[in-house]
């Protein structure tokens, strides 16, 4: 069956009419010899890609402050750092998803693969912040890779699998989160900070090849006009319910990254040495990571039964109990735990929006659709560090935490409120039945 929305209401009800058996089973027919392949060849290159991240950027406090000879404002700069990249990155996102949509997603996977393989060796040569906040710059305007590779496996993956698949996909971010920081806080320890910048070339290279000889792109029409980003703007703005999805991940990925810049130095505040800072900082980072890996794939399975939306709205709940928690812990080992445990809910989310926006919008509108979220996931991505660098000059670092738990136990109250849950059904539906949302 294929869902039509509706034109009344803040959010258009799903509106299902019948389409053949026999044209749902040859498409997932059609898909069923490489999709499972190229689940597994894009895992490994968003792996690659999100170690290559977390080796080196976690760090980028103590590289400023050790490197860089930065002593005054040092929580500014690091917010800075971080958040120059996405702000960048979150202006050029609809370039590139309409691109994506015209000449492939594969093309950007390979394009920002060797981009981020040059621009992190050129971190290895920066002497002072100003140069780094240049070259952060670029990295954002060149990025790409992550929403490229999760894009593709939302057009190449049959209907009734996609959230089984982009839960898949969460924990290759995850995965990489938790190797990452491991490698770059011992890299850091033993070898000094720059360094670090040398294995994340290393190591997303590996991902550019990886997209170069073994990704492969079904279903793809490169015969048609590629559309204007005001044009994309527009018919997203149309979709209700995927206006309100990228709301979502703004605020949810504002929540994560207002703690990035300031968890180093607050692992520090609970008494750790300087010279141990980055390994036991890499430690606790790793946390989250290892909760997702964890949970992500089975908060995809529990959507398809249950609603995305519902999933959402536990995440939610779940994560902002567990920043609340983490005001009371005093010290490194127990805030470690915590960080465990709020990954475990907090897993859920990511893996739901990205079903979610699946659910409604055109495959032929999907590309653009996954960078528009990456646009609002960097606008979040930018801001939280910035904001977080402010605020953490200004107030003690726990008060942090209950800003962050007090606005994700908001969204979940709105998401609950307007309706979410019984917005975007599970896709719990025989193969005959699936629905595949359109956003016009």
């Amino acid at each position: 069956m294929l869902p039509q929305q509706g034109r009344t209401g803040l959010f258009r009800p799903l509106q299902y009419t019948a389409v053949p058996t026999s044209v749902t089973e040859r498409t997932c027919g059609y898909m069923n010899f490489s999709w499972k392949r190229n689940l597994v060849i894009l895992w490994i290159g968003v792996f690659f890609c999100s170690t290559a991240y977390s080796i080196s950027i976690p760090f980028l406090p103590l590289f400023l402050s050790g490197d860089l000879g930065v002593r005054n404002h040092l929580e500014f700069w690091s917010g800075l750092a971080f958040g120059i990249t996405f702000l960048a990155s979150a202006l050029v996102s609809p370039f590139w998803g309409s691109l994506a949509d015209k000449y492939g997603r594969k093309p950007m996977l390979i394009r920002s693969g060797y981009s981020l393989a040059v621009l992190y060796l050129i971190n290895y040569f920066v002497q002072d912040p100003y140069s780094l906040i240049v070259v952060r710059l670029f990295q954002g305007l060149l990025a790409g890779f992550v929403p490229a590779a999760i894009a593709l496996v939302g057009t190449n993956t049959p209907e009734e699998k996609t959230g089984y698949a982009l839960g898949i996909m969460s924990t290759a971010g995850a995965t990489g989160g938790i190797i990452g920081p491991l490698i770059g806080g011992v890299v850091s320890h033993y070898f000094g900070n720059r360094n670090a910048f040398l294995f994340s070339a290393i190591v997303v290279l590996v991902s550019a090849i990886i997209a170069t000889f073994w990704v492969k792109e079904e279903n793809f029409n490169r015969n048609k006009a590629r559309s204007h980003v005001m044009d994309d703007i527009r018919e997203a703005r149309a979709n209700r319910l995927f206006v309100t999805v990228l709301g979502m991940m703004g605020i949810c990925t504002f929540s994560v990254m207002i703690l990035e810049p300031l968890l180093t130095v607050y692992v520090m505040e609970m008494g750790i040495q300087p010279d141990r800072a980055s390994l036991s900082s890499g430690i606790i980072f790793s946390a989250v990571g290892v909760a997702t890996v964890i949970m992500a794939p089975r908060w995809g399975r529990i959507g398809q039964r249950v609603g995305y939306g519902k999933v959402l709205i536990i995440g939610l709940v779940g994560g902002a109990v567990g920043n609340l928690l983490q005001f009371f812990t005093t010290g490194y080992i127990g805030f470690g735990v915590l960080r465990f445990v709020y990954g475990l809910f907090f897993a859920a989310v990511f893996p739901a929006i990205n079903a979610m926006i699946v659910q409604v919008t055109d495959p032929g509108f999907r590309g653009r659709a996954f960078s528009l979220n990456q646009s609002a996931s960097q606008i979040g991505t930018m801001a939280g560090p910035i904001i977080g660098g402010i605020l953490g000059g200004w107030l003690p670092i726990r008060w942090i935490f209950i800003i962050n738990g007090i606005a994700l136990l908001l969204t979940a109250i709105v998401a609950k409120w307007s309706g979410l849950e019984h917005k975007l059904p599970g896709s719990g539906r025989s193969t005959s039945e699936k629905a595949v949302s359109a956003d016009r």
